[in-house]
């Protein structure tokens, strides 16, 4: 009986703190937004979702925030100007290419990680049989030669037994590339799995082949920031990041819907597809990973640090001896502290 006692207090003041947390975010909103200016990955699409969610519904007006929302053209570029620049607070990228970025010597660090598995594969007809590289044997692949799932290539092949000469590899740019699938000029093509999944699937449905499940795993879409950022707006930062946490933790409690919406209204101009950016977010949340012992989203997890390091550096993007706790800064989400804003 007292344990269940102490249970219940212990639940109850994590509530009462909780409220206590939303109620000072509400006063500094009160006192005036900290403004924020956030660099995107790309135009817009379902991993932006919580972002637009979060805005459409005013969380980060409430938790004292005043967000601007760039969009990008690449992972990379973002890397390379929230890192190197004063234009940008945040960004929010394939963290993979942060870490390459920070090796090179820019200074960035992840602040959170939402999708915990490696985005990249291998897109294939729903009725290929394909279930792995060995089965890509005398088959045509499209991919593109400065795409980040370029260098994985060969160790993808090798966990099926194979060489680049086994199959006829199409190089072509990245816009053309799920066309070229689509329309069937290749028999599968390498690529990032949520984004274009939705997208050609409309027209050849198609499944996908993770290179996360043979052996090549790393964090990916998350934010991060460079370390003077993090010197100077760290607690601005922690905000937005803990409220884009819970707003992803919303969204898959059945939201997804709502957070379509949200897409379509601050983009009305990009003439966005609501069935493609449902199939996204759909997509995504596979990529999430198993949920951490709390349960919460958004914090980085050390143990998937350790595998990106061992993935990165066995196809030479990183080096062998890289700390993995180098690469992000612990302590700054905590998705728990806006529940009371955000309700379920």
């Amino acid at each position: 009986m007292r344990m269940m006692h102490a249970y219940a207090w212990r639940r109850g003041a994590a509530a009462v703190g909780a409220a206590a947390l939303w109620a000072l975010s509400t006063l500094a909103m009160a006192q005036g937004a900290e403004a924020l200016k956030v660099r995107l990955d790309w135009t817009p699409w379902g991993v932006q979702a919580p972002f637009h969610l979060a805005q459409q519904k005013g969380w980060y007006k409430q938790a004292g925030l005043d967000v601007t929302l760039e969009d990008g053209n690449g992972s990379v570029t973002t890397v390379q100007i929230v890192g190197a620049s004063d234009a940008f607070d945040v960004g929010h990228a394939a963290l993979a290419s942060m870490m390459i970025a920070r090796e090179k010597g820019l200074p960035v660090k992840a602040v959170a990680v939402f999708a915990r598995q490696s985005d990249i594969g291998l897109l294939v007809p729903a009725d290929s049989g394909i279930a792995g590289p060995a089965a890509l044997k005398g088959r045509k692949v499209a991919y593109t030669a400065g795409s980040l799932e370029a260098p994985f290539i060969d160790a993808f092949l090798a966990a099926g037994k194979l060489k680049r000469g086994d199959l006829e590899l199409i190089n072509v740019d990245a816009a053309s590339k799920a066309s070229t699938y689509a329309v069937g000029r290749a028999d599968a093509a390498f690529s990032t799995i949520p984004f274009f999944l939705p997208v050609v699937s409309q027209t050849r449905p198609s499944t996908a082949v993770r290179f996360a499940d043979f052996g090549l795993n790393m964090p990916s879409f998350g934010l991060f920031a460079s370390e003077e950022k993090l010197r100077t707006r760290g607690d601005a930062i922690g905000r937005f990041a803990s409220v884009t946490a819970r707003a992803w933790e919303y969204i898959y409690a059945g939201h997804e819907d709502e957070a379509v919406k949200a897409i379509l209204a601050q983009r009305p101009q990009a003439r966005l597809d609501a069935k493609v950016l449902r199939g996204q977010i759909d997509a995504l949340k596979a990529y999430f990973g198993t949920p951490p012992a709390d349960g919460r989203i958004g914090a980085p997890v050390p143990d998937d640090w350790v595998q990106a390091v061992k993935t990165l550096s066995s196809v030479g993007l990183i080096g062998g001896q890289a700390d993995p706790a180098g690469f992000y800064a612990p302590g700054m989400v905590h998705p728990e502290r806006y529940d009371a804003m955000v309700g379920r």
